[in-house]
C-alpha cells in the first residue's frame, strides 16, 4: 500500500457525509434509496458520495433494477479498517425502501 493509495483513502474519509454512510454500510448491504431517507440527503448527493468512496476502493456495488446497492469492499485496509471500528453501526440504514 503506497502513499497515492493512503491519500485517496484518507482523503475519500474525511468526509462527515461519507462517515454517516459508512457507519450505515457497517451493518450490511444498503440501497442508495435507503441512504437517501436516512441521511437527509438528495439521491444526487448521496451518490456523489458514493462514487468518491468507490473511487477510493472503499466501497463496491451492484445493481439491482434501476437502483445501485453499495457495502464495502472485501478486503478493507487496515486504514478503513480502523476507521470503522471508531464508527458505530447504524442499522436503522436497512429499510428497503426501494422499488
Amino acid at each position: 500500500m503506497g502513499i497515492p493509495f493512503l491519500e485517496k483513502q484518507l482523503k475519500a474519509l474525511a468526509d462527515k457525509n461519507r462517515l454517516a454512510i459508512l457507519s450505515c454500510l457497517k451493518s450490511g448491504e444498503v440501497c442508495v434509496c435507503d441512504l437517501v431517507e436516512v441521511l437527509g440527503l438528495s439521491q444526487p448527493a448521496v451518490s456523489q458520495q458514493l462514487k468518491k468512496l468507490e473511487q477510493a476502493d472503499i466501497v463496491t456495488s451492484r445493481k439491482v433494477g434501476t437502483w445501485k446497492h453499495y457495502r464495502i469492499v472485501d478486503e478493507p485496509s487496515a486504514v478503513l479498517l480502523a476507521t470503522l471500528s471508531q464508527l458505530e453501526s447504524r442499522s436503522v440504514c436497512h429499510r428497503q425502501t426501494c422499488p
